[in-house]
């Protein structure tokens, strides 16, 4: 019997990806959002009438999130595409990735963002150093009790560590769903709402494919997580992660909100000081 017991938990604790039809469901946009190819790949879709979005069916409380994504090729400007996981009310926790489109031969900004009961203003914006419309790359979000790494291809952009003992709020009340959405935000998106939406270009699509969660599954209140898919519940960047962390923020940070002083007169969040 409690073998029986570890195996559910281990198959609730770890999806594998092996279908969108099992992990997700398309919560708007009609029919411009699509499960495909049997449940191996989903297409978000934006045209002028309506955007799309899916959320996945399973509320995770630590883990670590993968997914590849193809974003809008060409044209994308005034497109916004999300990706992120959200907790739902006012003091609501999320760690967001929005993918900002811009004209052809320019490049995306890659958006992110942290909010711990329903505090975000934590931005950092990144270039890349890819195209991201011509393949599927894989954006990973490792979260733990003691801090949140984005990463792309397993290259460190971003860290918010858990700084609680300066009475910074960190995300960890909350379960989180993972969502994706894509939708026109051309009075902001592109070179700061200079650049409009191209209507003639729609639509306009982001591809998704071997979605992957090791993390801990909330369900009836209860948190399940099976020892084997806990290493991650402890890891943090190491030497090597580091300097690969610091060669993105020297070579593609375009934003830091750390820096903005302009943003924050009256002093910079407190995390924007921690010393290392």
């Amino acid at each position: 019997m409690t073998v029986l017991v570890l195996l559910v938990q281990f198959l609730i604790s770890v999806c594998n990806g092996e279908s969108f039809d099992q992990d997700f469901k398309i919560t708007w946009g009609n029919d411009r959002g699509k499960i495909i190819n049997n449940g191996q790949l989903l297409t978000l879709t934006l045209d002028n009438l309506s955007g799309s979005g899916f959320e996945s069916n399973k509320e995770f409380h630590f883990g670590k999130i993968d997914m590849q994504i193809k974003l809008v090729p060409g044209n994308s400007a005034g497109t916004v595409t999300a990706y992120y996981l959200s907790s739902q009310g006012d003091t609501h926790d999320e760690i967001d990735y929005e993918f900002l489109g811009n004209v052809t031969g320019e490049p995306y900004t890659v958006h992110t963002n942290v909010y711990a009961e329903g505090k975000g203003e934590r931005e950092q914006q990144f270039h890349l150093w890819f195209d991201p419309t011509k393949d599927f790359h894989t954006y990973s979000i490792l979260w733990n009790p003691q801090t949140i790494i984005f990463a792309i291809d397993e290259i460190p952009i971003r860290e918010f560590k858990n700084r609680e003992q300066m009475g910074i709020p960190f995300p960890k009340a909350h379960a989180m769903r993972l969502y994706s959405s894509i939708w026109n935000a051309d009075q902001w998106a592109t070179q700061g709402g200079r650049i409009k939406t191209d209507w003639s270009q729609a639509p306009f699509s982001s591809t998704y494919k071997n979605f992957k969660a090791e993390a801990c599954v909330r369900f009836g209140g209860t948190t399940s997580c099976h020892p084997q898919t806990v290493n991650w519940m402890t890891r943090k960047l190491d030497g090597s992660s580091i300097d690969r962390l610091n060669w993105v923020r020297k070579n593609f940070m375009i934003y830091n909100y750390c820096i903005d002083n302009k943003r924050f007169p009256q002093g910079l969040p407190k995390e924007c000081n921690a010393i290392d």
